[in-house]
């Protein structure tokens, strides 16, 4: 479902996105870096320890840089580019479309929470609120970024696909898991971080190694698991 939504978005937007002026394109792609922004900001805030949050960001960064997860993305995407076209230094190139919408898709609470959810009980109304947010969002990105952001569907399937199947594994040794759930709202935390890495980069204001600070969104519901059995 995720995956068609953000397949018919991208398609659309792609097709809307060369008619559009360039500095309208640039507009409303600063105007989704705010957005995002606040988007990070909010998740960020929620968390209730703040120096597990910044252990695991940095410990999460450092491995990110030695596994080198941004390398092998940015790497993706220049395969698929040298496939289905695009300039490496266009702000509208594959790669960086790739990049970017995949990131923006899959760092957030609805992607862990939407699958563990589906995986354990069946029930996928939260990938479905998820996927209509994100087919509006592959909208409003491949009209501006270009074709790139619909490749993201690759990294929807594979992630959420995955951890689907996980959970489905797990079973019932997770327990509920909702919002509230204490490594659920760390690892939001972390997510959150990342978030304002994203937004950082779509304003032009800083080339921030995003993907390299994926595992800290491990990390962290990993970390408050850990204290949770530790600190009663």
């Amino acid at each position: 479902m995720n995956v068609v939504t953000v397949l018919l978005g991208g398609l659309l937007g792609t097709f809307l996105g060369g008619r559009l002026p360039e500095k309208m394109r640039q507009t409303v792609v600063y105007g989704l870096a705010l957005v995002t922004a606040v988007v990070g900001i909010q998740m960020a805030l929620g968390t209730q320890n703040v120096l597990l949050i910044m252990g695991s960001v940095l410990v999460g960064g450092v491995l990110g840089e030695w596994w080198q997860l941004e390398a092998g993305l940015e790497a993706a995407g220049r395969w698929l580019e040298e496939r289905f076209g695009g300039s490496k230094g266009d702000p509208r190139s594959i790669t960086r479309a790739f990049v970017t919408a995949s990131l923006v898709f899959c760092v957030g609470p609805l992607t862990i929470l939407g699958s563990i959810q589906d995986g354990l009980t069946g029930d996928y109304s939260l990938l479905a609120i998820k996927s209509m947010l994100d087919g509006f969002a592959a909208l409003a990105f491949s009209a501006t970024m270009g074709p790139g952001v619909v490749l993201a569907v690759l990294t929807i399937g594979v992630l959420q696909g995955g951890l689907s199947l996980a959970a489905m594994g797990l079973g019932e040794s997770l327990g509920a898991v909702t919002r509230e759930t204490p490594w659920v709202i760390e690892m939001t935390a972390a997510g959150g971080v990342l978030m304002l890495g994203i937004s950082l980069m779509l304003l032009d204001l800083r080339k921030i190694r995003v993907a390299n600070l994926l595992p800290a969104t491990l990390l962290a519901p990993l970390a408050q698991i850990i204290l949770g059995k530790l600190v009663p």
